[in-house]
């Protein structure tokens, strides 16, 4: 996966990927911190410069839709995780042994 924050574009391997605004910065946000975990309340400010709580389907929605259009299983994702409790979590790629 790959990111272009100054043409706000994005690809899985060869595929350019469409994305809103919000989702494009929902990736972004995941993927600048990737391998660890991002909190709702850290997506809310930092996606939706929000310091309170309008709904937690917000991030779901929207996570749901880049789930999608990244070709990632919605019921058991690999790409974008969900840590139960604590968060979000850009999962690393392993790169294969040469």
């Amino acid at each position: 996966m790959r990111l272009d924050p100054a043409s706000r574009r994005a690809w899985r391997a060869d595929r350019e990927i469409r994305l809103s605004r919000k989702e494009f910065d929902l990736v972004l946000a995941l993927i600048s911190r990737a391998g660890s975990v991002v909190t709702r309340d850290e997506l809310m400010r930092d996606v939706w410069n929000a310091t309170f709580w309008t709904s937690s389907k917000t991030i779901d929605v929207h996570l749901g839709w880049v789930r999608r259009k990244f070709g990632d299983d919605t019921r058991h994702p690999t790409l974008i995780t969900t840590v139960r409790g604590q968060g979000l979590r850009f999962e690393v790629e392993q790169q294969a042994a040469s």
